[in-house]
């Protein structure tokens, strides 16, 4: 749904095609229309975009350079691909959020999507990126000087409605809270659960925890994979070695050490845009490496290629996890099946060669 605010925005971005007897309705017609929507100003503003100048940029190209789409024609203008595309797409990032209403903001990081066009070129022209508006929008950053934000922006999550100093206060604590907090936020400490006693005595599986503790006693390729087919207890190889770090049943350099399990579900959930999912993700990759012994497990780790990336992005947790994994600050156990580590993991060679393969297979009946 739109808000009204935006349905005016888009009326007033045909209109200004209209007036000049535009055919088509492009995207220079809709930013010089978000211009003017309260929600996309405020966002401008905070990114440092001089309105005034935008106006007149967007107004001397269209008069000018889109000379060419006068019509003698009667009818409305029509909105080109490109423009029902930004709409669509910050209509599909809104619902994906669970939220209701499409605003102007959400519809001037859509537009972001659009690198050829004129529009954002004018953007860059204001150095203003995608990632300002983002910032802005989900977390109050504003990055022109003096643009604190004293209300939420419209759009930027369920309670877009209210505003006040309390809501100020609270975005100014939440990336601290963040950086503290992504580790128990976002990964699950199986030396804890072992303490606990709430993992179960691993049965077997002696050499794959032999080979384990072998690969990540190692200072570089530290980082062991297992493969298997699904079911034969990848993820309990895991748990048992936790279990036996606590148990003091590993090598002094293992001694200290501690397994953390990624919960990729709590990692994206609630992320609207790419810079949310990276920045939780950091977090927790900076607070393991500040954490000497720090053993990170990703469980499907197939599910990382492509994790937080958008539409023609490249930027997924593979490549924030590369850094780390290459300079050894960071180790890492992961667990796939054969068929997504052929289908998936393995085409990523520079992700493959960080890792050292163990194959579980399945328990002999003797075993079982």
């Amino acid at each position: 749904m739109l808000s009204r605010n935006l349905e005016q925005t888009l009326h007033r971005a045909l209109s200004l095609a209209s007036e000049r007897r535009h055919e088509y309705a492009t995207l220079e017609h809709l930013l010089l229309g978000l211009a003017d929507d309260n929600d996309a100003a405020t966002v401008l503003k905070a990114c440092g975009v001089d309105l005034d100048k935008l106006r007149g940029d967007l107004g001397e190209f269209l008069d000018k350079d889109l000379s060419g789409l006068a019509t003698d024609r009667p009818g409305d203008p029509k909105p080109t691909a490109g423009f029902q595309r930004v709409v669509q797409r910050a209509a599909i990032h809104v619902q994906s959020s669970g939220r209701d209403e499409v605003t102007g903001a959400n519809v001037l990081v859509a537009l972001f999507s659009e690198r050829e066009s004129h529009a954002v070129y004018f953007l860059q022209l204001q150095d203003m990126t995608r990632l300002d508006a983002v910032n802005f929008i989900s977390h109050g950053i504003a990055k022109a000087p003096g643009r604190s934000q004293q209300r939420p922006v419209q759009g930027s999550g369920p309670n877009s409605g209210g505003g006040g100093d309390n809501h100020e206060q609270e975005r100014d604590e939440k990336p601290s809270r963040r950086n503290q907090d992504a580790l128990s936020n976002y990964c699950v400490n199986l030396n804890k659960k072992a303490m606990a006693g709430k993992i179960d005595p691993l049965i077997g599986r002696e050499q794959e925890v032999e080979r384990t503790i072998q690969i990540l006693c190692r200072r570089t390729k530290n980082n062991p994979l297992y493969v298997g087919d699904p079911g034969v207890g990848k993820t309990a190889i895991a748990e048992g070695l936790a279990k036996r770090i606590v148990e003091g049943d590993v090598p002094e350099v293992l001694a200290k050490s501690t397994i953390y399990a990624l919960d990729m579900g709590a990692l994206l959930a609630g992320t609207r845009y790419r810079g949310d999912f990276e920045e939780r993700l950091k977090a927790v990759v900076t607070e393991l490496e500040s954490q000497p012994g720090a053993v990170l497990f990703i469980d499907e780790i197939h599910t990382v290629i492509g994790a937080g990336a958008t539409s023609g992005g490249a930027m997924d947790a593979s490549n924030l996890l590369k850094p780390a994994l290459a300079s050894g600050t960071l180790r890492c156990i992961g667990s796939t099946t054969y068929k997504e580590f052929r289908n998936y993991f393995e085409k990523d060679r520079a992700l493959v060669r960080r890792f050292q393969k163990i194959d579980v297979s399945e328990p002999s009946i003797e075993d079982a």
